[in-house]
Formats: C-alpha cells, sequence, structure tokens
C-alpha cells in the first residue's frame, strides 16, 4: 500500500509508504491521506498524531509529477465549481490534536508543505529542507509562501523561496524550522516519546493550546490574550483540571477523561 495507518496507545501513526518514489504523492496516496485526516478528526480516543514515511532517502517530494496530471477543469470551474480532487492539506486543518512529524531524508516542495502543516517537526541528521518551485517556473502552491515565514522569519523564508536553495538539517534547526535534530536510527522512538508525552496529558488542555495558537497568530497581541483568558475560563472547571489539581497534591499521576 501507498500508505500505512495504524493506531498504538491513543497515538495515530500514518506512514507514506513510496520509497521507490522519494514518497512523493500519487492520487491514490493523496487520496488515502485524505481518508486518514477524516477517521483522526473523527475517532474521539485519538490523543496525537504522528506523520513520517518509509526509507532512508526521502520524507516526500511533493506531488509525483509522472502520476500527476494538470486538471481538466478550466479555473473558473476550479475556483467556483464543485470540489472534484482533494487538496494536499485537505483535512488536516480539521485534526484538533497535535501533529508530530518525523522526517528522514529530503522534504522537498509539497512534501515540505506537508511537514509546516503539522505541529512539531523533527529530523534525523539526513533530512534536508526546500521548497524550489521558484527554479522551474512556479510558487509552493501548498501554503508555502505563507507558513514559511511564520515558521523561520521573513529573512530566513525570503532567502529559501526567492533562491530555492536546499538547507541542511543542522541549518533547519538553527532557524527553527525544526525542534529536534536526531540520529537517523533514534528518529521514530524520539517521535514516539514525544507523541506519548503529548497524549499523557490533558487533552482538552492539549486541544485548546492547539486551537490557541492557531487562532492567535493571526490575532493582535491584546485581543489574543483576551481570547486565552476567555478559553481558561471554560477550562477552569473542567474534571481533568480539578483532577490535575487533586493529583499534584496527592503525588501520584493524574487520571484525565478528557472532560
Amino acid at each position: 500500500m501507498s500508505l500505512l495507518y495504524q493506531v498504538k496507545n491513543a497515538i495515530a501513526i500514518i506512514t507514506l509508504n513510496r520509497p521507490e518514489a522519494m514518497n512523493a504523492i500519487d492520487p491514490e496516496t493523496l487520496l488515502q491521506l485524505h481518508d486518514c485526516w477524516k477517521k483522526i478528526s473523527q475517532d474521539p480516543a485519538l490523543r496525537c498524531v504522528i506523520l513520517t514515511a518509509s526509507g532512508a532517502r526521502a520524507f516526500c517530494t511533493g506531488s509525483d509529477l509522472k502520476k500527476t496530471m494538470p486538471p481538466k477543469e478550466g479555473i473558473a470551474q476550479l475556483t467556483f465549481g464543485a470540489e472534484t480532487t482533494p487538496h494536499l492539506l485537505d483535512g488536516m486543518d480539521q485534526v484538533r490534536i497535535p501533529i508530530v512529524c518525523a522526517i528522514n531524508g529530503f522534504a522537498i516542495g509539497g512534501g515540505l508543505e506537508l511537514a509546516l502543516a503539522c505541529d512539531l517537526r523533527i529530523a534525523s541528521k539526513n533530512a534536508k529542507f526546500g521548497l524550489p518551485e521558484v527554479c522551474i517556473g512556479s510558487i509552493p502552491g501548498g501554503a508555502g509562501t505563507q507558513r514559511l515565514p511564520r515558521m523561520i522569519g521573513l529573512a530566513n523564508a525570503m532567502h529559501m523561496l526567492l533562491t530555492g536553495s536546499i538547507v541542511d538539517a543542522c541549518e533547519a534547526h538553527r532557524i527553527g524550522l525544526i525542534s529536534h535534530l536526531v540520529e537517523q536510527n533514534d528518529l521514530m522512538s524520539e517521535a514516539q516519546a514525544i507523541a506519548e508525552r503529548i497524549a499523557a496529558n490533558a487533552p482538552l488542555s492539549v486541544r485548546a493550546i492547539k486551537k490557541l495558537v492557531e487562532d492567535g497568530m493571526d490575532m493582535p497581541l491584546n485581543h489574543a490574550v483576551k481570547h486565552e483568558a476567555f478559553v481558561f475560563g471554560i477550562l477552569r472547571d473542567s474534571h481533568d483540571r480539578i483532577e490535575g489539581r487533586k493529583a499534584f497534591q496527592e503525588k501520584r499521576k493524574p487520571a484525565f477523561e478528557g472532560r
């Protein structure tokens, strides 16, 4: 199968599984990925997601140009007509739990845009990153021009976007594109450890924090702070918040229930 899906200890693991094609996204994989996001968004038992890929050469190099032909529809039909095929990132914005991206090898073009849409990115030391669309007369079409500057700052992002440069894992870590840099053999164990630590926390708090950060990025600071205070008030008397305080007082591990 071109995509693998499993659930382990309330953690969903999605694995792009086309290593012979550097895990490029073909139409079949795109539909399977879209179905995975839908399945995850509808499963209240899940606490975290890990997105990764098979093989050591690449996490993902974007769309498979050998199998992805230009759309037959005109621009007007694509813009205002009924949606026929999902976009690469469709469905990810419906996932309310954190998504940890474990990157091994090249994350190029749409592959990097897929990683940018995740909440955390960790990478092995052989990873490489780039949005080289400008080199072939195109632009990043999966929010790369918007997410990258928000992630690493305008100066670093503009250099990558305008030159199409590929940066290595050390540089990606330095500029804040990834949060953890690990040995190749430790990538999945580190991703699993991070996901398990997230999954052990209060589910409503985790989801609230993800939502607050996403919404706050588009708000003036004073509005975002007021929004945070409002959400704090909603969670103040929740079962899990009271349970967390009791567990701290009683020196035991809290038993969170997501309510």
